[in-house]
């Protein structure tokens, strides 16, 4: 079957029926109202022109050297429920200051990023916290947003502050880490500007890409882990930076929610000759994104905070967590041209309607009609993986070390004694303590815990090596918190010892293990922290499949953890002292 069926729900209609607030309450993106980007802030205390100085995205080791602009961006965000249909099918939600997705963080690299979240959840009331995806927390762990690793989850009617720098630069997303509540709306982009070889003239901004169920979270949990209950999650639609139509007439019969066909769809503007950076973001709870915009050939140019030896294709796959920066020139017709930008949910994935569209107009295009483009024939390969090794080579080369330890780590499920089937991770079913972070007790100098919390102590080893065996037919996209991990491998069955490019591997912060195969990954020490390493597919890791890593456990002993990190937790132990918390999953 090629990339993408160009014919579904009855065709798509360009013009809204329903307005913007309706469908993503004060989000502008999806809209041609959202602004393009600058190359860069103002604010530029550095020298030569640019806010990083003379560092390259080529010449300069982003993990050792960062500039230090003296900049704070600060945001205020509100955590909140709210009634939203981003594809027409109205349903409750969780919002961030009222919007989906949730506003954008913009900054330079060096920049300090100041967030205060507030958490304004009622009816019912539930705890939150957020991962700043991506970002390496380098002396700064307790700010990683984890509950029950890093810090305790933020009570209702609480507040806390997070505050990091932007030691790298590109394109990344923030979410909820509070068990599957991103999935009902808790994130939002961020994009860091930094150093280019790449030329362009235009920085369309991020395009986020999600699957989308029209379930609660927690809903969707509660039978997914009650007893007989399958691990087989189908989400419901696909969107382009939260917007897709959707057929209501697939509605199951007694269901009254209101539904409206024709909700609208996500539109981007491109100058004729122009060329664009798009900054894709697979920001979904499950879905293995395919993306392409027909008539156009793209250059990748980064993945996840990796700068890379820029390369064609016609579809970047993306699974969830991944981010892929791509060069587009609108060189496809004349003015008055518009096309279809696809993205589908790969069949590696479980989707009742797993095809999203957007419409891309050039200068003089007419808005009013839909485009009548054709999607690329491109056939879909079978393994659930990412690009291959060979062709992803950062700009920036950094050589393999031998590693000073190897950790080989098994993906099973299993079904236990009540009949729930969960997932197992170095023979480990997680399940966190929000009351005590393990962070804040190996800060205490504790470092025995429970098998539950299926933690690990590297120590002060100076390289690790992941091998990955998947025992399971899906495929998974493996995060890792407060790293930049290297690539070494990737294929089906058991690892046979290859390395691809061991000179210079690719580098990033999740990437797809296929079913039934293996994925060897290294990073290394010196980041003091326990580090989250689990499955970034929502319903995965709120099935069991989460470890925690402890790295440098004497820096850690001796940090200084900000004392908002220990009120958090005092909050939430006299918050979970008079109500109960329905944490029926791993809790991440």
């Amino acid at each position: 079957m090629g990339l993408i069926r160009d014919v579904f729900l009855g065709g798509v209609v360009v013009v809204a029926k329903l307005t913007q607030q309706k469908t993503n309450g004060t989000s502008l993106l999806g809209t041609l109202l959202f602004p393009l980007l600058s190359f860069f802030l103002t604010n530029n205390p550095l020298p030569y022109g640019f806010p990083w100085g003379k560092l390259t995205d080529w010449g300069n080791n982003p993990y050792t050297e960062y500039p230090t602009t003296g900049v704070i961006r600060t945001y205020d965000f509100t955590v909140s429920r709210g009634v939203i249909a981003p594809d027409g099918y109205e349903r409750p939600v969780l919002l961030v200051n009222g919007a989906f997705p949730g506003p954008m963080i913009e900054a330079n690299w060096g920049d300090k990023i100041i967030v205060t979240v507030h958490n304004n959840i009622t009816g019912p009331e539930e705890g939150t916290a957020i991962h700043w995806h991506g970002f390496l927390q380098q002396g700064t762990p307790f700010e990683d947003g984890a509950p029950g690793v890093s810090q305790c989850p933020i009570a209702p009617a609480k507040t806390f502050t997070y505050e990091f720098i932007a030691s790298l630069y590109g394109t990344s997303w923030y979410h909820s880490h509070y068990s599957a509540q991103y999935s009902s709306g808790v994130l939002g982009p961020i994009v860091v500007h930094g150093p280019t070889q790449a030329k362009y003239d235009i920085d369309i901004g991020p395009v986020m890409l999600s699957d989308w169920n029209h379930e609660a979270y927690y809903d969707i949990i509660e039978k997914m882990l009650a007893p007989g209950g399958s691990p087989r999650v189908f989400s419901d639609n696909n969107l382009i930076n939260g917007k897709m139509n959707f057929d209501c007439s697939t509605v199951a019969a007694g269901d009254t929610t209101p539904c409206t066909n024709n909700a609208g769809i996500s539109e981007f503007r491109f100058q004729t000759g122009k060329t664009h950076r798009l900054r894709l973001i697979n920001s979904g709870a499950d879905g293995l994104q395919r993306f392409s915009i027909d008539g156009h050939t793209m250059t990748v140019i980064a993945n996840d905070f990796t700068p890379v030896k820029p390369y064609d294709t016609k579809v970047v796959t993306l699974g969830v967590g991944q981010r892929t920066d791509v060069l587009v020139k609108a060189d496809g017709g004349n003015p008055q041209s518009a096309f279809w930008m696809r993205s589908n949910i790969s069949a590696c994935s479980l989707a009742h309607q797993p095809f999203a569209v957007a419409a891309i107009y050039y200068d003089q295009a007419d808005t009013a009609k839909a485009p009548t483009s054709k999607p690329w024939d491109v056939p879909e390969p079978l393994t659930c993986s990412n690009d291959d090794l060979a062709i992803t080579e950062p700009l920036y080369p950094i050589a393999l070390r031998d590693p000073s330890f190897t950790q080989t780590m098994a993906v099973e499920t299993f079904v236990n004694a009540s009949g729930v089937a969960l997932w197992k991770f170095n023979g480990v079913s997680m399940r966190a303590d929000y009351n005590s972070p393990v962070l804040v007790l190996a800060n205490q100098g504790n470092f025995s815990y429970p098998t539950e919390w299926n933690v690990l102590n590297f120590y002060t080893n100076s390289s690790v090596r992941l091998v990955v065996n998947n025992k399971t037919p899906a495929s998974h996209p493996m995060h890792l918190h407060g790293h930049n991990f290297y690539v070494l491998h990737e294929g089906p069955g058991e690892w046979d010892g290859t390395i691809v490019r061991p000179s210079n591997p690719q580098r990033r912060d999740v990437q797809q293990v296929r079913g039934n195969g293996h994925l060897v990954l290294q990073f290394d020490g010196g980041n003091a922290g326990v580090w989250p390493f689990h499955c970034h597919i929502a319903w995965h890791a709120s099935g069991g499949f989460f470890s925690s890593l402890i790295i440098d456990p004497d820096r850690i002993d001796k940090m200084h953890i900000p004392d908002t990190v220990q009120q958090t937790c005092r909050d939430w132990s006299a918050w979970t002292a008079t109500h109960v918390v329905d944490q029926i999953d791993s809790g991440n």
